[in-house]
């Protein structure tokens, strides 16, 4: 595909045959994908169709100061002709500016001929009109006029209810509400003060300006971390995605093991009403065990109910770390009548599994039937990591997440890695489409990225190298002999920044050349001692999140990873002494440059 600049309209052109998607999805029979677009300038995130067939997509971060891109097919042969970014983000109200440079922004959603649209802290809106790229200028519709010290959970995926309600989440901006975050063995803060103002989901008027929380209505609450939801018109009802809490065995090691917290808590699919309660930071949804459980914070050992037979239960509970990134409701009439009026959700796929594989990174299908789901979730979407097992999530070629359907047919998937944008179509007899159809798809739910890890066998052992040969990872050597950096670095830092060392793209920054590991000893010493909050540069690519502090590690413990990552990943500083630990804790402050 050709892209071509027109620099006056920001304007790209491209010219191509129609082709097979290269990215190989398994779809059920009778459907066919192709590449919309490929290799957008950003990683997109939520996606929307107008009433015309033109495509809006919301970029992770801002391109040249422009937070969406349009795109239009303007002959309808299924590949895009023009690219267009647009939609300002730096606009401010109350005489503050809300914007930051962030990596998470999210929502896109059309409704009544507007695209609703959503940085990390600020909803607007643009009124739509017969061009591509709109005339007319963003309005705020709703700003988050929070403190925010990190970005945890702070995505504004979007949705409405048909009858002028606007419903935001405003996620938990912590683990399990603990201070100081993501320290071992230490109790929840009870009662949780963060379930205030987080940890739940806010309804608005979706046409009065400049809103701020205080202007909404909590609609529900113990949600932690909510990156997709939608209205569901059969039942007149909203629905969510539910990301749980991370870290079972890195903060509780006594209590769980490392498949528990591969494997747990549940990523839940959950219906709202308005008062419902779902339970965090005090409780998690154990999908295997099918109930909800106390979290250890709260004194919990995984099996011990509690307080939690008071909240919610989700209507299914996903295995864990599936990232669950966006949610649709079908109404259209072009796929087979087993999909009308159910739940499309997007898995953008998991970073913190390890040692076993990274799991999930396919798009979900959740037959409904009088307003209820009528059956397991099926595997509708297929192929986008591309390889087997998924050692590392950077390892995955795509990474779908946003979902659409256009009025025009079709369905549209986004990926967050190269952005790419495929169209769905279905081709076969949609009276004859049937279970058999569905056969081939089952059965991807023994691939790696889906089945549930078997606790030996699959896992990726700790001092293998390994390596991708077409799509397989294969072993090369034996199990070398462990060094104690490695070990403390699997327990408290590969969740996070993954076996390889590279981090997660746009969460988790790298260890691998970078100066922050191989430079300055004083400024990492500290890092690991008192933690990181807030943005940072780190080979050129900005950050704004949270690195929690472990004091708690003796000064040969912290000397011992140190010098782990300052030799690996093909670093080659120079090490580290325990006496350099010990002299910059007993240091009332370190300056951070």
């Amino acid at each position: 595909m050709k892209l071509f600049l027109v620099l006056s309209l920001l304007i790209f052109s491209c010219s191509c045959d129609k082709k097979t998607d290269s990215g190989q999805l398994f779809l059920p029979n009778g459907f066919s994908s192709t590449v919309f677009v490929d290799s957008l300038k950003q990683n997109i995130r939520h996606i929307a169709v107008n009433s015309n067939g033109d495509l809006y997509a919301k970029y992770r971060s801002l391109i040249n100061d422009k937070s969406l891109v349009a795109i239009r097919d303007f002959n309808g042969d299924g590949i895009a002709d023009t690219i267009s970014n647009f939609g300002e983000n730096n606009l401010a109200t109350n005489s503050q500016d809300y914007e930051w440079a962030g990596s998470l922004e999210t929502g896109a959603r059309i409704r009544n001929g507007y695209i609703y649209y959503s940085s990390e802290l600020v909803v607007y809106r643009v009124k739509l009109d017969e061009n591509l790229v709109p005339s007319s200028k963003p309005e705020i519709i709703v700003v988050d006029d929070h403190e925010h010290g990190s970005h945890e959970h702070i995505a504004k995926p979007i949705t409405f209810d048909g009858k002028g309600g606007l419903y935001v989440p405003f996620g938990a901006p912590s683990n399990a509400c603990v201070s100081p975050k993501r320290t071992p063995l230490t109790p929840g803060v009870d009662p949780c003060i963060q379930l205030e103002q987080h940890a739940g989901i806010w309804k608005f008027d979706e046409n009065k300006l400049n809103q701020t929380q205080k202007d909404g209505v909590k609609y529900a609450s113990g949600i932690r971390s909510v990156v997709g939801l939608d209205w569901n018109f059969e039942n007149d009802c909203l629905y969510a995605v539910v990301h749980g809490r991370d870290n079972l065995f890195r903060l509780w090691p006594q209590k769980y093991t490392r498949w528990q917290s591969a494997m747990l808590p549940s990523e839940e699919f959950i219906k709202i009403e308005k008062g419902d309660n779902f339970g965090w930071p005090y409780c998690y949804y154990d999908q295997i065990k099918g109930k909800k459980v106390l979290g250890p914070e709260y004194g919990g050992d995984g099996d011990i109910i509690g307080r939690c037979d008071q909240y919610k239960d989700p209507e299914i509970g996903f295995p864990g770390h599936w990232a669950p990134n966006d949610l649709v409701f079908y109404t259209g009439d072009d796929f087979p009548s087993r999909y009308k009026n159910g739940a499309f959700i997007a898995f953008h796929g998991s970073t913190n599994r390890a040692p076993y594989p990274q799991s999930s990174y396919f798009v979900a299908f959740i037959p409904f039937k009088g307003g209820k789901p009528s059956g397991e979730y099926e595997v509708f979407a297929d192929g986008f990591a591309q390889i087997d097992p998924i050692a590392s999530v950077d390892d995955a070629v795509y990474r779908p997440m946003g979902l659409a359907f256009s009025p025009k047919g079709g369905m549209f998937i986004g990926d967050t890695e190269k952005g790419r944008i495929w169209k769905i179509e279905f081709n076969g007899n949609r009276d004859r489409f049937s279970s058999i159809d569905l056969f081939k798809m089952e059965k991807r739910k023994l691939n790696s990225n889906i089945r549930t890890p078997d606790k030996e066998k699959d896992k990726i052992e700790i001092g293998t190298d390994y390596e991708y040969r077409d799509g397989i990872l294969f072993k090369l050597n034996s199990p070398k002999e462990v060094s104690v950096g490695q070990e403390l670095y699997n327990i408290y830092c590969i969740s996070c920044h993954q076996g390889d060392g590279k981090g997660a793209k746009g969460r988790f920054p790298t260890l691998v050349g970078t100066d922050w590991v191989i430079g300055d000893k004083k400024r990492l010493i500290n890092v690991l001692l008192n933690g990181l909050e807030g943005e940072i540069n780190v080979n050129g690519e900005s950050w704004n999140g949270y690195m929690p502090q472990h004091s708690f590690l003796s000064d040969k413990q912290i000397a011992d990873i140190l010098n782990y990552i300052r030799t690996s990943f093909g670093n080659k500083a120079s090490k580290l002494e325990i006496g350099e630990v010990r002299k910059l804790r007993n240091e009332k402050s370190i300056t951070m440059k």
